[in-house]
């Protein structure tokens, strides 16, 4: 059995790709926060369709919570590596930066850019030593180009990519690949608050794209077929900025 990790999976995109993983044949261990019903309402979808997952509920941006409590999932299932590894929590807290509050930066910040350490810290040993993994890492559009309203998630995902970078190069050698998946505006909660009919008039494609076709994407990353592929940027936005 293979082992993937989906953070912030209750919902959305998260959501999509844990299924999309459990088709492909992973167990899945999705990671959520706090919404108990949409994470077991995922669970139920991925056992709906045949197959196999759990929840484990930690606060990403909380150091000691990641080390403990999947710290302790790896160490008390040393025989089932994590092989896949999808960095994917991330909030909005969109504001002027005239008017953004010290906790709106800190929360964007701490969950995108300190999940991303924390988690990928934890997971990444057990990759080194069994010589393959697949690191990839849900960021956005507003880390390509910048988006204003949004200076704090814009910093965050940006950090993120260049993460994302730096750490393909540390451990192409051991067989592991980093790549990060940037969408545009994807039809989900996170978007909900959006004006739909105004942005996609923007978009070459002139509509939001589906949280399955992030997961598609994520799931040929997430496969061998995709091993001369690190240090990579995808952009997954309908054209609208690449």
């Amino acid at each position: 059995m293979k082992y993937a990790l989906v953070t912030g999976g209750a919902r959305g995109i998260g959501r999509a790709i844990a299924v999309k993983l459990a088709k492909d044949g992973f167990f899945v261990i999705l990671n959520y926060l706090s919404n108990d019903l949409e994470a077991e309402k995922t669970l139920a979808q991925i056992q709906e369709e045949g197959g196999q997952g759990q929840l484990l509920k930690f606060d990403v941006s909380d150091r000691h919570q990641v080390d403990t409590i999947l710290g302790g999932w790896i160490e008390a299932n040393k025989d089932k590596t994590i092989e896949v590894l999808i960095n994917n929590a991330g909030i909005r807290k969109d504001t002027l930066m005239l008017w953004m509050e010290p906790k709106d930066w800190d929360s964007v910040l701490n969950i995108s850019l300190g999940g991303f350490y924390n988690v990928t810290k934890q997971a990444l040993n057990p990759m080194l030593v069994k010589k393959f993994g697949r690191i990839i890492n849900i960021v956005s559009l507003s880390g390509l180009k910048g988006v204003p309203g949004q200076t704090n998630y814009s910093a965050a995902k940006a950090g993120v990519i260049g993460a994302t970078k730096a750490l393909a190069q540390e451990v192409g050698r051991r067989g592991i690949t980093v790549n990060a998946v940037a969408p545009g505006f994807i039809t989900t909660e996170m978007t909900a608050d959006m004006n739909e009919k105004e942005i996609k008039a923007l978009i070459p494609v002139n509509r939001f794209g589906k949280p399955e076709e992030v997961a598609e994407l994520v799931s040929f990353l997430a496969s061998e077929n995709s091993s001369y592929i690190t240090g990579e940027v995808i952009s997954i936005n309908g054209g609208l900025y690449s």
